[in-house]
């Protein structure tokens, strides 16, 4: 996945991960919590991505043993991945004005 072609799924992702790091189903049900249930991934779709953001290093992972004895990875955004989400961002608040623009018939 090369700074362009990062999609929605991966811009929502990173856009969490901005905000602190997390691990898969906490991602899962942030989505879910914060759209109101219009984002409900699964975790086949979820980790192709963070695997992807992984590979591009805009993102990283590090595990970590919970007290009952799990292991889960845990991701946080990368300075690279902070750049490219505010690109993506920029990006997505030009395409939306434009939408609501021709929406509303201006």
């Amino acid at each position: 996945m090369a700074k362009k072609d990062v999609a929605g799924t991966a811009m929502l992702v990173l856009a969490l991960l901005k905000q602190r790091e997390m691990y898969g189903y906490q991602i899962i049900e942030e989505l879910d919590r914060r759209s109101e249930h219009v984002f409900q991934m699964k975790e086949g779709t979820l980790y192709p991505v963070l695997h992807g953001l992984e590979k591009d290093r805009l993102v990283t992972a590090r595990e970590a043993v919970t007290e009952q004895g799990r292991t889960r990875r845990y991701y946080a955004v990368t300075e690279r991945g902070l750049r490219v989400l505010e690109e993506k961002e920029r990006e997505w608040r030009t395409f939306s004005k434009a939408v609501t623009a021709i929406l509303a018939g201006a």
